[in-house]
């Protein structure tokens, strides 16, 4: 306690009562402190190649990666990242144990948990995959009566709790992107629900040409701010600031505003945030 006394004496003396109280609030928001004295922010990320992933090394890698940290830094805040499955990220942020999630918008069981930033830096696009020979999906009410593959984790904005309480589709788990298209080539499954991005990526096997995709939704990729942490509204609004800096200097692509996207025919339209 005289060792914290002392370093709030040195800080007044030498950077002013201004600094104080501001290091004072970082402090009660819990923020821990970076070598360079910007406060770190945990920053949560999934395996979702290329917009987010570990890479090789154990590094937080992939497009939004890269711009959560020239956000940040421009915020003036020193990114942690953090690699979680999507189940863990989602209750990290209910209890604050992470600050922000490179993510997407709308997730029902997030609703009273986060705060999204307004600007949107990424699409995210949902498809069906299907084989040749597969119709294409037109609509919504085409999987009735059809087995689905999805992956495990995913709850796919809520769309597939409610894929769920429909008894005519019959839906089976897959452990990751690549086994979810290896069943499907099995005949497995009927379709499978997976996101666009992630699927091009390890389309590389001779009989991945075979694959191709319906449109489900396009969705938004956003920052998600825990509301566990008191000043979510203050980092929110540091990166949508920093964000437009940022594009003002042509350093990011111009900025998405979040909106509902396109979609497909028969999409429950509760769902549509």
């Amino acid at each position: 306690m005289i060792s914290m006394g002392r370093q709030w004496c040195r800080l007044v003396m030498g950077r002013g009562m201004v600094a104080v109280l501001v290091a004072a609030a970082l402090m009660m928001a819990g923020f821990a402190w970076a070598n360079d004295g910007r406060p770190v922010l945990k920053v949560a990320y999934a395996e979702f190649p290329p917009i987010e992933y570990q890479n090789a090394d154990g590094e937080a890698a992939g497009l939004f990666i890269e711009l959560t940290r020239k956000v940040a830094e421009e915020a003036g805040y020193t990114p942690d990242f953090v690699y979680l499955p999507v189940g863990r990220i989602y209750l990290y942020l209910k209890s604050g144990m992470i600050d922000v999630w490179p993510g997407l918008t709308g997730i029902p069981s997030l609703k009273d948990d986060v705060l999204e930033s307004w600007v949107s830096p990424v699409p995210v696009q949902l498809s069906a995959w299907y084989v040749v020979g597969t119709p294409p999906l037109t609509h919504l009410d085409d999987l009735r009566g059809k087995m689905l593959i999805v992956i495990g984790g995913y709850t796919y904005g809520g769309l597939l709790e409610r894929l769920q309480s429909y008894e005519d589709i019959r839906i089976t788990e897959a452990p990751n992107h690549r086994s979810g298209i290896d069943m499907l080539k099995r005949k497995r499954g009927d379709y499978l629900l997976d996101y666009r991005q992630p699927v091009l990526e390890i389309l590389t096997e001779p009989s991945d040409r075979l694959m191709r995709e319906s449109e489900v939704r396009t969705r938004n990729g956003a920052w998600l701010f825990s509301l566990a942490n008191p000043k979510a509204s203050i980092l929110r609004e540091a990166f949508d600031d920093a964000y437009l800096r940022l594009v003002e200097r042509g350093e990011v692509p111009p900025a998405r505003m979040p909106d509902t996207g396109s979609f497909i025919p028969g999409f429950p339209e509760d769902l549509l945030q």
